[in-house]
């Protein structure tokens, strides 16, 4: 759901042909092996993609923003010797997602803090066959925020997708805003959390609500509202282009039937500030 929405994203805002910064501000390593991540660090564990991108793999008569995504995905798995009919063995992660969705007028500047990961990013981002322009930096991306905008493009999408670890994350994504439509009130910035009995997205909802922000779009999907752990996840968007809110409806609800797990899954696409006509 995240890179679909933040794929069409891109595509919307590159709509004008005036330059844009996409930065990343936690941004991993930028690209995964399945057959890896599923044996975890130490003992096998049930691998999740196959209930996730898996669903979608050899699906058609899908809208046009989610056959993009997976045209995108099974190249880049191809590119990289996957095969699988049933699914991907290699999936790209948000900061591939940005490079190969960049034009040359575009911009693209990935954060990780993590010394090691930031050193796999390097290795899978920092030379684009399409000769993007690519800054990484071991960089904590809420510092990024307040040191990088606002951008001399003017335009910017600034994707904020923590790993949702510390007590304090609503409190620092909150701030991290703040900071961020102070410098560049008119910057796109999106932010995916995940649906957990932990993640407290009420009380971050009203943190912003403060801020007085610009318009401002929730898009979030349920697949279980009874499983443990993750139950879904949504995206936030602030200043998103506009009537952005009916190409996340589609995107939702083409996804509803093939995600869910439950027939209490359900999806939402609603302002919480809304668009002003």
């Amino acid at each position: 759901m995240k890179h679909i929405i933040v794929a069409e994203l891109c595509r919307s805002m590159q709509e004008k042909q005036k330059g844009v910064l996409f930065l990343d501000t936690h941004s991993g390593r930028g690209a995964y092996d399945l057959t890896v991540a599923s044996t975890g660090d130490t003992l096998a564990r049930k691998p999740e993609h196959p209930d996730g991108i898996g669903r979608l793999w050899n699906q058609t008569k899908l809208p046009e923003a989610i056959t993009q995504y997976l045209s995108f995905v099974k190249a880049f798995d191809l590119e990289r010797g996957g095969t699988s009919q049933a699914g991907p063995i290699h999936y790209p992660g948000s900061p591939t997602f940005l490079i190969g969705l960049a034009r040359v007028q575009d911009r693209v500047a990935l954060c990780e803090k993590h010394p090691e990961e930031c050193d796999i990013l390097k290795i899978h981002c920092s030379r684009p066959s399409n000769g993007t322009r690519v800054t990484i930096q071991a960089l904590d991306g809420y510092t990024a925020i307040k040191a990088m905008l606002p951008p001399p493009e003017r335009r910017a999408l600034i994707l904020i997708d923590p790993p949702y670890e510390l007590e304090n994350e609503v409190s620092n994504i909150a701030e991290a805003i703040t900071q961020g439509l102070k410098r560049f009130p008119s910057g796109v910035f999106a932010l995916w959390y995940p649906i957990t009995e932990r993640m407290r997205i009420d009380e971050l909802n009203e943190k912003l609500r403060l801020l007085k922000l610009p318009p401002t779009l929730i898009a979030e999907i349920t697949v279980d509202p009874m499983q443990q752990g993750l139950k879904g996840c949504g995206m936030l968007i602030i200043n998103p282009p506009w009537h952005f809110d009916k190409k996340a409806n589609e995107i939702m609800q083409a996804l509803l039937p093939l995600l869910k797990r439950s027939s209490l899954a359900s999806t939402e696409v609603d302002w919480l500030v809304p668009e002003t006509t």
